[in-house]
């Protein structure tokens, strides 16, 4: 029985020595747990009647004023449950089910319970009265039992109305405060006359012993009932009346008897709540002395994480079991030295007290007198303790030797100390009397080894002491010889302060990081999301490969395979486990002396020093949160409004909503600060986003459409939830981002583009025939003047030749020349009209292969050559400006290769074709002068220049190709889009 347990414990407590007393004290209730406290100045909900935690993880807080929900962070008061509202928010009865049911029932009314797919209220078509539910408790079969005012009532599984247990159950109609299910399957019953109880397989309820009022039932692990009356009593309940002699009245003072999952007590007061580890041992309590949100704790709840919470007047706490140790100690020790024991434990001295042998529960017994700066502990056992004076030497016979300071050292303090493997000692002292050497009794001051200010000390694997400085320096003292490194080989870690050999390597710790020294060079050690570890002071790498840090903003652990990774790649961020205050730290690692502040004892555990304090961690049995946190969307908001969430979707938002805010949360209720939340909005981007600090996703100006919303989350032991939560989110458009605008915009875009072209077209049509007439009054200029001057005179003279040439004598070779000769200025002055004509008319609707042939074959008749000429293709009409400037380019090439290429022969072919037109005037003759191939032009004449320009101007290619004594090939090509 627990009585007789406590008595027990309480015999072996008085009869352990006065050394093991300290041993067997009690852990002091905040150092086991770290306390939070809200109050209605945080928002949280006062005059909690009940807590309840179902599978979606939410703590649901029933109160007088309402039912609130609270993820760790934010507290909500809601009227709905999965978007059913509540019939009252005078609430007293609050209860979960496995299957995710919330049963809540009313101070004044009946009972509701709301599931995800809906939600019902039981009233009198239910079966109940509307006077009130007292308690809600699920029975092991799944049936729901009510205490309610007037009497229990019973939903049994798969029936549609509770039924109230009647007279014949053998229970009071009236007064029924609890329902209690034992494990043994028994099923008690609290009420203001007593309580009752039903045995399994039992129909009427039996009265327990004592007879008065049990109000509030518990169940202690050893199967004992313990029930409250109305005066802060605990009696133990009993199936039958006690034997003469034992106590009738209560045996405990309080209300809300509480055992937790590791089987501690916990005991509600008036004043606060009390931890009770044994009858006659010191009460743990959490009062207003330490912090509790209010008075009169109304209600207690252990949630699925292991949380204890407390309801009180003015709010809530939570007390969240530690993961880090606080070494309970008899008196506040002042800078704290760690000292590995002789045997392998750990002992504790400061600057204010003597070195004491320490278990985690707290100090054992005294070991050495005096103040403690600094320590080391030689391989054999020896240990070597720097104090105010001198220097202690401990044998492991506990023979004490001391050695005073140097007369230049007395007053000064004792940093670090190292014995090299000559078996001498290396001390570093303040106020920058550098370090010294004692070997044989005797103090001697080494040279080479700078007088800055040496805070710790280690020998690495070769036998050489290093020695950290201040400004990233360190020395290294070998036989004979003092070796420097600093910022040249990489450190920049400020003051040096912790060293710790790693095999062949050597870490380093600093104000500003850590470092690790391997292969001539320091490579710094960063974590994942910028961390610098900074001001590490202590360094333990155990045997299995971890590393952990103690320094200024924690306690970090880097598991094996992530160093392992980063010792690959320095240059990689390497992921880390933090304990702070979180995990009950007390403080941070010490920023100067004593070092180093975190060690190793025998059994594996590790000891951290702060400045006030000694904890311990053991990491074979670090407490571990292995759930996995629900995570949730808690709301929506577009434009300012918020819109409901119903079965992951939220209803069609307004047309062209601009602003989207998204709300969600994981629900992991021990370190909700180290809950780290992921989320995306697919549709709109594929990565994931990190939420730091907030739990909410902002989005500005989404296009129209449908986004899905994903979110995931882990808690503090980087337990994920990759399931998550989703929504599905519909943003419709406006009109004028509808697909019908955007069709109408594209028809009004072409229709648009095709005006401006037409508008376009005619500009340019007005524009060209006004060049076309331009040029025309131009031509007819130049051929008004030409007929007018040249042509006329030219008539003269042939007139004026006629008339001479009829005065030689008819069949004479002159007179043949003469006439010959006559016949060709004719034809020419008849071609000239002809180009007059042209000037003055756009066009000409001669066929072109017909008129250069014509031409061709007059020029053969005169000069000694023959003509040849070949169409190729179907003759296809070309463009009038084409037809005009191909007509003159061939009649002068064809005139050209008649009168001075000396030819035998000219061949003229035409080539008609979709993809071009090609006309080609070879012939046989002399070619070309060096000169008039080499500038493209024959000195003093335009022929060739003029054949250009108009090749150029109709878009075409004109190409001469000429070799001396081989002739010359002239080709015309005029791309088929721009010739016909």
């Amino acid at each position: 029985m627990i009585l007789r347990a406590w008595r027990a414990w309480c015999l072996l407590v008085l009869a352990a020595g006065c050394q093991c007393a300290d041993a067997a004290a009690p852990r002091p209730l905040l150092t086991d747990y770290t306390h939070t406290a809200w109050t209605e100045l945080d928002g949280a909900p006062t005059g909690v009647t009940k807590f309840a935690q179902g599978p979606d993880g939410w703590l649901w807080i029933a109160t007088p004023t309402g039912l609130y929900r609270f993820d760790g962070v934010r507290f909500e008061r809601t009227d709905t449950v999965h978007g059913h509202r509540l019939e009252s928010s005078n609430i007293m009865a609050l209860a979960t089910t496995p299957d995710g049911a919330l049963w809540i029932g009313y101070r004044v009314g009946g009972v509701s319970v709301f599931r995800q797919g809906g939600a019902h209220t039981y009233a009198e078509g239910g079966g109940l009265q509307p006077v009130g539910v007292m308690h809600i408790e699920a029975a092991p079969d799944g049936a729901i039992w009510a205490a309610m005012r007037d009497g229990v009532a019973v939903l049994a599984p798969g029936e549609s109305r509770f039924r109230y247990l009647g007279p014949d159950s053998g229970l009071p109609a009236l007064g029924v405060f609890q329902i209690l299910f034992a494990r043994d399957g028994t099923t008690w019953v609290g009420t203001n006359t007593g309580a009752w109880f039903r045995k399994r397989g039992e129909t009427r309820f039996t009265r327990a012993w004592p007879h008065v009022a049990l109000v509030w039932l518990c169940e202690a692990p050893d199967g004992t009932i313990w029930g409250n009356d109305f005066k802060q009593g605990y009696y133990r309940v009993r199936a039958t009346a006690p034997a003469a002699g034992e106590p009738a009245g209560p045996e405990l003072e309080g209300y809300g008897m509480y055992f937790d999952r590791h089987e501690t007590m916990w005991m509600m007061h008036p004043d606060g709540l009390e931890r009770r580890l044994a009858p006659n041992l010191p009460d743990q309590r959490l009062s207003k002395e330490n912090g509790i949100s209010g008075p009169l704790p109304s209600t207690r709840f252990e949630d699925r994480e292991g949380n204890l919470w407390i309801g009180t007047q003015r709010g809530m706490d939570r007390l969240r079991p530690n993961r880090l140790r606080t070494v309970p100690l008899a008196r506040q020790l002042e800078s704290p030295a760690l000292v590995s024991g002789p045997s392998g434990g750990m002992w504790v001295g400061d600057y204010a007290g003597d070195l004491w042998r320490f278990g985690r529960e707290g100090r054992i017994s005294r070991e050495v007198p005096g103040q403690l700066t600094a320590s080391y502990t030689s391989p054999d056992g020896v240990l070597w303790l720097g104090g105010m004076a001198g220097v202690q030497r401990r044998d492991r016979d506990a023979v004490l030797t001391t050695f005073p300071f140097p007369g230049e050292l007395a007053g000064l303090r004792v940093h670090a100390m190292q014995q090299d493997r000559h078996g001498a000692l290396w001390v570093s002292f303040s106020a920058g009397k550098g370090v010294y050497k004692l070997a044989e009794g005797a103090w001697t001051k080494p040279g080479g080894v700078p007088d800055l200010l040496t805070t710790s000390m280690a020998v690495d694997a070769d036998g050489n002491v290093w020695m950290g400085h201040l400004r990233s320096q360190v020395s290294i003292v070998g036989d004979g010889a003092v070796r420097q490194l600093g910022a040249d080989q990489g450190l920049k870690l400020g003051t040096i302060l912790s060293l710790h050999p790693d095999g062949k390597s050597m870490w380093a710790g600093g104000e500003n990081g850590v470092a690790l020294y391997r292969d001539g060079r320091f490579s710094a050690l960063h974590g994942e999301r910028n961390e610098q570890f900074r001001g590490v002071s202590g360094i333990i790498r155990e045997p299995g490969g971890d590393l952990w840090l103690h320094g200024a903003d924690g306690l970090y652990r880097i598991a094996a395979a992530d160093l392992h990774g980063w010792l690959k790649d320095p240059r990689s961020a390497v992921a880390f486990e933090r304990f702070d205050a979180q995990d009950g730290m007390q403080g941070h690692a010490p920023q100067l002396r004593p070092v180093p502040s975190l060690k190793r004892a025998q059994d594996g555990v590790l000891w951290y020093a702060t400045a006030g304090s000694v904890g311990t961690i053991d990491p074979a049995n670090i407490l571990r949160n292995r759930l996995a946190p629900p995570v949730h969307v808690t709301g929506v908001m577009a434009d300012g409004v918020r819109y409901p969430l119903a079965d992951g979707r939220v209803p069609t938002l307004p047309q062209g909503a601009r602003t989207l805010q998204i709300d969600f949360t994981a629900l992991s209720l021990s370190i909700p600060e180290r809950v780290r939340l992921r989320y995306r909005l697919l549709g709109f981007e594929r990565m994931w986003q990190e939420a730091i600090g907030r739990r909410q996703a902002y989005y500005t100006n989404l296009a129209p459409g449908t986004y899905r919303f994903e979110v995931i989350g882990s808690n503090e032991d980087n337990v994920w939830n990759s399931v998550g939560a989703t929504v599905d989110i519909e943003i419709p458009p406006t009109f004028v981002q509808s697909g019908w605008f955007k069709l109408l915009a594209a028809a009004l875009g072409v229709v648009l583009l095709y005006a401006a072209y037409a508008l376009r077209i005619r500009y340019l049509t007005q524009r060209m025939q006004e060049r076309s007439q331009e040029r025309l009054a131009e031509r007819t200029r130049v051929a008004r003047a030409l007929h007018d001057t040249l042509l006329q005179s030219v008539q003269a003279l042939l007139m004026s030749f006629d008339a001479h040439s009829r005065k030689v004598e008819e069949g004479t070779q002159e007179r043949t020349r003469l006439d010959q000769t006559l016949n060709l200025a004719e034809q020419l002055l008849a071609e000239g009209r002809d180009q007059i004509m042209g000037l003055r008319t756009p066009s000409s609707d001669e066929v072109l292969e017909q008129t250069l042939g014509q031409f061709g074959q007059g020029l053969a008749e005169y000069w000694p050559h023959a003509f040849d000429m070949q169409v190729n293709g179907k003759p296809v009409k070309l463009r009038p400006d084409v037809h005009a400037e191909v007509y003159a380019i061939a009649r002068e090439a064809l005139f050209n290769a008649s009168r001075y290429a000396d030819a035998t022969r000219i061949d003229l072919e035409l080539t008609y074709s979709a993809s071009a037109f090609l006309v080609r005037i070879r012939d046989n003759g002399r070619g070309l002068d060096d000169i008039v191939a080499a500038t493209g032009q024959r000195p003093g004449h335009w022929g060739l220049v003029g054949m250009r320009e108009r090749a150029g101007g109709i878009g075409a290619v004109l190409d001469i190709s000429s070799k001396a004594g081989a002739g010359t090939d002239i080709t015309v090509t005029v791309p088929g889009k721009m010739a016909y």
